[in-house]
């Protein structure tokens, strides 16, 4: 697998893998977090391709099976910036993941896409779902740590934000 930035090519497909995503998590227990407004709508997607900030993972045949959105800075996200029930363990600049999505068509999307974004700066935060039991788990093994409830523009459930922070090693860029 690789990762690379989403084209206005890809479009159609990334629109295919979030309808899947949509279904999966319905059917998982997890039917409000994308599925009552058909989250993420097209148009987001373009903005996110035009500002550079969203990515395919592709396997080896060249097939886009994750999407994702992906950006770094000292603010990365300004919904993060009020945190309840707990706190971010670092407040160094950090990357943020949104939208992360697989087409189911193969194991290990979600893993390889996350732990790309966290090769980026070595300190990553991402919200999920109360209900996205399949996302807490994979953050969970992949190391990340609960540190609050935060609230996004999308829709008025709490989401659970979860960072990991403190392998700055080799290959890893600043924020």
């Amino acid at each position: 697998m690789k990762i690379r930035k989403t084209t206005e090519q890809d479009l159609a497909r990334v629109m295919e893998i979030y309808a899947y995503a949509r279904n999966f998590m319905a059917e998982h227990g997890n039917p409000n977090q994308w599925g009552p407004t058909s989250w993420p709508p097209e148009s987001l997607i373009r903005k996110d391709i035009e500002n550079g900030r969203s990515y395919v993972c592709v396997n080896a045949d060249g097939r886009v099976i994750g999407v994702f959105y992906y950006t770094q800075g000292a603010d990365a996200e300004p919904n993060y910036r009020e945190i309840l029930n707990g706190a971010w363990t670092d407040n160094s600049p950090y990357g943020v993941v949104h939208r992360i999505a697989g087409d189911g068509s193969e194991k290990g999307i979600g893993t390889f896409c996350l732990n790309w974004a966290y090769s980026k700066c070595g300190h990553l935060r991402i919200d999920t779902h109360g209900d996205n039991f399949v996302m807490q788990n994979l953050l969970k093994k992949l190391g990340f740590v609960h540190c609050g409830t935060v609230y996004v523009e999308e829709d008025d459930y709490p989401r659970l934000g979860y960072e990991k922070t403190g392998n700055t090693g080799a290959g890893s860029e600043s924020c």
